[in-house]
């Protein structure tokens, strides 16, 4: 990383524009996700495929439905991407809350730390942080 993208001279890096495009297909408005979060999420992408993203689009196309369910809130998600969608993000996170240690996992935990998440979602799903 060089000074100028330390200071955001350079402008954010693409995978955020790409995941702020794969947030707005479903239903959640870029502007309603803290560009700490997007950025949070990018880096947990990375991580989680070995340091970098090999295909960032389809990367952020998978990440993008949990963290829009989760941000969002099931009537909401529902209402732009139908029952069928929501029903793969519950599952989704169902199945990360009982691995613990997904990229899926992180992604939930990432907009509970944050403060992000749909309050029904953190009742739904008993969320909290130990």
């Amino acid at each position: 990383m060089d000074i100028l993208s330390v200071f955001g001279i350079r402008g954010r890096p693409k995978e955020v524009h790409q995941l702020e495009d794969a947030l707005s297909a479903l239903g959640l408005h870029p502007k309603r996700v803290p560009d700490s979060v997007k950025l949070a999420a990018v880096k947990l992408m990375k991580e989680a495929e070995g340091g970098a993203m090999a295909d960032a689009e389809a990367s952020c196309a998978r990440a993008a439905p949990l963290l829009a369910y989760c941000m969002i809130g099931g009537d909401d998600y529902t209402t732009a991407n139908g029952t069928g969608e929501t029903a793969a993000a519950e599952a989704r996170l169902r199945h990360a809350i009982e691995s613990g240690e997904s990229l899926d996992a992180r992604l939930a935990m990432l907009t509970l730390l944050a403060q992000a998440t749909h309050p029904e979602i953190i009742d739904r799903f008993d969320l909290r942080v130990d």
